[in-house]
C-alpha cells in the first residue's frame, strides 16, 4: 500500500472548504490585538490567548526591536551547545522568582517544556497520571517517555484515588494536570488533589499555560490556591501573556538540573532568539508593575460570563476569561461560527477529539485590552447569532 494514500482519502477539511464553513488557518491581514482584518473585514478578536494584550503593546515591541538590532535574528543553536545567552539565564532566574520555585529552565516553545520535562523525568517503571482533559503536549510528553500512562476522568479526585491505589506503591509516579483547562476555563482542584498525591507518594506537575499572568495575581494555579510549596513543578508558555515564544518549567534546582541534560526538546532544538527573551522578560517586568491589567482581564471574563448565562447560553463550568460557549453539534458550531465571523466576531470552534463528542463549542476568550464598548457589541452580535441557530 502507498503510505500516501490516507492523503488522498482525507477530505474532511477540503469538503468544509467548498461549503464555507471551515474554520481554521485563517491569514489574517492584520492583528492589532482586540481587532483583526481579515480580506478587509474588521472583527474583534474573540479568540486569542493573548490575555493581557501585550502583544501589541509599545514597551515589549521597542524591546524586542532593541535586542534584534544587538544581537540579531538567531541564536543558531541549542541551549546546550552555543545558544544559550544571559539573555536566558537572566529570563530563568526572573521566572524562577516570580512563580516561588528555586529555578527555571527555558525551552523553545511551550509544546517542547511540556514534550521535554515530562519525557525527561517518566522513565522505564515509572508512572505518569494524567487528567483525561490535559493538554495535547502534555500527553505527547508522556508517550515519548518510558512509563507508563494511566487516565482519570476530568478533576475527579475519587477516581484519581482509584488509579493511584492500583499503581505499585514503590514505583514513581508523576501527576500531570492543567491548572487552567484551556478549553472550557475550567480549574484543577489542586487543594483536593495534593493531599491525593501526597498518600500515595507522586509528585504534582502543573501546566499554567493559560493562568499564568491571569490567576493569584498574574503567578498562576498554585498561586491562586496558596498551594506553591505544594506542587513540584510549574510549567507555562511564553506565547500568551507573556507576549512571545518560548516556555519553561520551574521546580527545586536539582529537579531542574536533571531535566536540563535529559530533555531531548531542549538539547536538539535552537534557542529562542533574544528578541523572544527580551519581549517576554518585558512582558514580566509589565505584570509587575500593573497589576490592574490582570484584574481588568478577570472582571472581563465575570462580564461576559454573567452576560452569557443570562442570555441562555450554556457555558460550563468557566470560572476564568476563557468561556466556552457548548453546542453539542459539529454542523450547529461551524455554523455559528460562520455567522459571529460574517458579523464581526472572531471565535474558535472546537469538536471531537479536542472536546468530546457530545461537548463541541465555541471557544472565547478576553484581553484586558477589550473595551467596554467592543465587549457589548459582541454580547450583542452573540444574542443576534444565537437566536438565528436557536441556541437561545
Amino acid at each position: 500500500m502507498d503510505i500516501f494514500e490516507k492523503c488522498r482519502e482525507f477530505t474532511a477539511a477540503k469538503e468544509a472548504i467548498a461549503q464555507g464553513i471551515y474554520p481554521y488557518f485563517i491569514p489574517l491581514d492584520e492583528n492589532e490585538g482586540t481587532e483583526v482584518i481579515f480580506h478587509g473585514h474588521r472583527l474583534i478578536m474573540c479568540g486569542s490567548n493573548n490575555y493581557l494584550g501585550l502583544t501589541t503593546d509599545p514597551r515589549v515591541k521597542q524591546a524586542a526591536c532593541d535586542a534584534l538590532e544587538r544581537y540579531g535574528t538567531s541564536c543558531t543553536g541549542s541551549r546546550f551547545l552555543n545558544g544559550t545567552l544571559a539573555l536566558h539565564e537572566q529570563l530563568e532566574h526572573e521566572l524562577a522568582e516570580w512563580v516561588g520555585k528555586e529555578a527555571a529552565l527555558v525551552f523553545s516553545t511551550g509544546m517542547q517544556a511540556n514534550l521535554g520535562a515530562v519525557s525527561a523525568l517518566v522513565g522505564r517503571g515509572d508512572y505518569i497520571i494524567l487528567d483525561k482533559d490535559d493538554h495535547a503536549s502534555i500527553v505527547d510528553g508522556a508517550r515519548l517517555g518510558y512509563g507508563k500512562i494511566e487516565r482519570f476522568r476530568h478533576n475527579d479526585m475519587e477516581h484519581l484515588e482509584r488509579v493511584l491505589q492500583s499503581l505499585p506503591e514503590n514505583a514513581g509516579k508523576l501527576i500531570v494536570v492543567d491548572g487552567l483547562f484551556s478549553m472550557e476555563g475550567d480549574l484543577a482542584p489542586l487543594p483536593e488533589l495534593i493531599p491525593v498525591a501526597k498518600k500515595y507518594g507522586a509528585r504534582l506537575m502543573v501546566d499554567d499555560a493559560h493562568s499564568m499572568g491571569v490567576l493569584g495575581g498574574g503567578r498562576g494555579t498554585a498561586a491562586h490556591f496558596g498551594v506553591t510549596e505544594d506542587v513540584d513543578l510549574i510549567m507555562s508558555t511564553f506565547s500568551k501573556s507573556f507576549a512571545s515564544l518560548g516556555g519553561f518549567v520551574a521546580g527545586d534546582e536539582d529537579v531542574i538540573h536533571y531535566i536540563k541534560h535529559h530533555a531531548r526538546s531542549l538539547i536538539f532544538s535552537a534557542s529562542i532568539p533574544a528578541s523572544n527573551a527580551v519581549a517576554a522578560l518585558t512582558a514580566l517586568k509589565i505584570m509587575r508593575e500593573e497589576p490592574e491589567r490582570i484584574a481588568r482581564v478577570n472582571e472581563i471574563g465575570a462580564r461576559m460570563r454573567k452576560a452569557y448565562t443570562e442570555l441562555g447560553f450554556n457555558i460550563g463550568n468557566s470560572v476564568t476569561p476563557i468561556v466556552p460557549i457548548i453546542i453539542g453539534d459539529d454542523e450547529k458550531t461551524f455554523l455559528t461560527w460562520k455567522l459571529l465571523f460574517e458579523n464581526g466576531v472572531f471565535v474558535n470552534p472546537v469538536i471531537s477529539p479536542a472536546v468530546a463528542p457530545g461537548h463541541q463549542l465555541l471557544r472565547t476568550s478576553y484581553m484586558a485590552t477589550h473595551t467596554d464598548e467592543q465587549l457589548d457589541r459582541v454580547v450583542g452580535i452573540f444574542e443576534k447569532v444565537g437566536k438565528m441557530v436557536g441556541l437561545i
